[in-house]
């Protein structure tokens, strides 16, 4: 009976867990943030690639390797698929190029949510200084002395 009532323990609590706003949160953020990769990845490569190989005069960067073995190969998928060693910069390249536009991408989103979240606190500053002000706590021990006093 003590393993039963062990495992019942032990769902209840990996239910608490469940149940806490910061994992639900967590795993929101990461099925967002895989869907996100996928509008980046469009972005970078038919958009951003092909302006940049008009600007470089036509060069495809995810292309671009170094044959470290025998024979010649025409693209880096024909070199992969032969086996041969390749040392493909290119692939490097579009991956930093990825990188450099999701963090420019994740930068402007927290600086708009930041200035949302700046513009929230202010306006509630604004309610909380427009809003009356109740007695201080030395009023309200005076207000009581005075109400005492006047009982006696």
């Amino acid at each position: 009976m003590g393993k039963k009532r062990m495992g019942t323990d032990m769902f209840n609590e990996f239910r608490a867990f469940i149940a806490r706003g910061n994992v639900i949160d967590l795993a929101v953020g990461i099925i967002i943030g895989a869907a996100f990769t996928a509008i980046v990845n469009s972005l970078v490569a038919d958009l951003i690639n092909p302006i940049i190989g008009v600007v470089t005069g036509g060069i495809d960067f995810s292309n671009l390797f170094i044959n470290l073995g025998a024979g010649e190969y025409t693209s880096l998928a024909a070199a992969k698929a032969a086996g041969a060693p390749v040392f493909a910069y290119g692939s490097f390249i579009t991956a930093i190029i990825n990188f450099l536009i999701i963090a420019w991408v994740v930068f402007l989103l927290v600086k708009a949510v930041n200035k949302m979240t700046q513009a929230d606190k202010k306006k509630a500053e604004a309610a909380a200084a427009a809003a009356p002000k109740g007695p201080t706590q030395e009023e309200l021990l005076a207000q009581i002395r005075d109400l005492l006093a006047a009982k006696n």
